[in-house]
């Protein structure tokens, strides 16, 4: 019964992910790459159906396949995923949070998920120029 449960939950989370990953195709805001990566994750644990899912989907496998394959993440993606971290937080630092121990903590989260982002591999994309 417990593993029924955490099955369920975890697929209940890897869902609420996905569909973040497909409204970040829509709007540019939201990273699209980083929540289908969870997507993956947290579906590699409970579903296969759902992981493969999203890697055979012809509109989700591309923002995946790479890095899934071992070949990497792009530059362009980690450069976005990056910048919009840093815009989110910054936002909620200056606009939203007050307390000084709240703000540290954003800090931190911020420079650690960028440290993530940016030591992951880069693919690497050939260049005919």
């Amino acid at each position: 019964m417990k593993e029924k449960m955490k099955r369920i939950l975890l697929i209940i989370i890897g869902s609420i992910s996905l569909v973040f990953g497909i409204i970040g195709i829509i709007l540019p805001i939201i990273p699209t790459t980083p929540f289908l990566l969870f997507s993956l994750f947290v579906f590699m644990k409970s579903s296969k159906k759902l992981y493969d899912f999203i890697l055979s989907n012809k509109y989700l496998g591309p923002y995946v396949q790479e890095y899934v394959s071992g070949k990497g993440v792009s530059m362009k993606s980690k450069k976005k995923a990056i910048f919009l971290i840093w815009i989110t937080i910054g936002f909620s630092i200056v606009f939203v949070i007050d307390k000084i121990i709240l703000r540290l903590m954003l800090i931190v989260i911020a420079v650690t998920v960028s440290t993530y982002i940016w030591t992951r591999k880069t693919l690497k994309v050939d260049s005919y120029e």
